[in-house]
């Protein structure tokens, strides 16, 4: 088995020597923590909760497609927020995502990420082809 890194047009590549967004073993995928960053490397949905939940959401789905699978073979999601008490929104926004069981999932309060500005994290691990459609 190799290991597969795998990039999109819609998903902005970190610097060299740091991370990989996305890599897959087998039909493994695992997604680095995903956040509020356009294109641009600017934060977006400032000041929002719900907002830079569903692009992290957005962005995990345009990596699990490049890899050739969908939302549904997501397994696990961490969320990581600045607020335990605005969980709801981003519970909003993952409804908006996913369908039927939808995957295990750990959420925790962080003191800071890593940016200022950034208020929600979210990394992901599925294997492809195994959801449901």
């Amino acid at each position: 088995m190799q290991i597969k890194r795998i990039t999109t047009e819609h998903v902005l590549e970190a610097a060299p020597e740091t991370w990989s967004n996305c890599r897959v073993v087998g039909n493994h995928v695992f997604i680095s923590g995903m956040t509020a960053h356009d294109q641009q490397g600017r934060i977006s949905g400032a000041g929002s909760f719900y907002e830079q939940a569903r692009h992290c959401f957005q962005k995990i789905k345009h990596l699990i497609e490049a890899a050739g699978g969908k939302m549904n073979d997501i397994v696990k999601v961490n969320i990581y927020v600045t607020d335990i008490k605005q969980r709801g929104e981003v519970w909003k926004a993952r409804r908006e995502f996913f369908t039927g069981d939808f995957p295990c999932s750990t959420l925790v309060e962080v003191s800071a990420l890593g940016l200022p500005g950034m208020l929600v994290e979210v990394e992901a691990e599925g294997f492809i082809g195994a959801g449901a459609d």
